[in-house]
């Protein structure tokens, strides 16, 4: 297990937690502890399958092509919350209502999952200089 693959899926938990806490079509249940359930249930299912199905470079590319990636990550991640919106009805106590909403959720997942993939990625060690 790799530390990107970390900090994808901790991304990945993070934006499903900010997502049903701003988004207004985002309901994760009535008590905390239907919340706290929610939030995990929901993050295991984006962390899972955003790893399952893994769409983004394996090492630096040019800004256009990385803005590819980042549109297919979004399609990823709005397929997940149409997914999720499918099985809150069926197994869990949270609901998502509408496309826009979902978009709003995939939108928000996708740029905390960014957001923590690059906030402490190793960089290559420099070569001391040999004196």
């Amino acid at each position: 297990m790799t530390d990107t693959g970390t900090r994808r899926r901790l991304g990945a938990l993070v934006g499903v937690g900010i997502s049903g806490a701003a988004l207004p079509g985002v309901t994760l249940g009535a008590e905390t502890a239907d919340v706290i359930l929610s939030v995990l249930i929901a993050g295991i299912v984006v962390g899972l399958l955003t790893q399952l199905i893994y769409i983004g470079p394996s090492a630096p590319v040019p800004p256009l092509p990385l803005l590819a990636f980042a549109a297919a990550g979004f399609v990823q991640d709005s397929l997940i919350w149409w997914l999720l919106s499918w099985l809150g009805g069926e197994i869990g106590p949270w609901r998502v209502e509408g496309f826009g909403t979902i978009l709003l959720a995939a939108l928000i997942t996708r740029v905390s999952i960014l957001a923590l993939s690059l906030i402490g990625a190793s960089r290559p060690a420099e070569d001391p200089v040999a004196d």
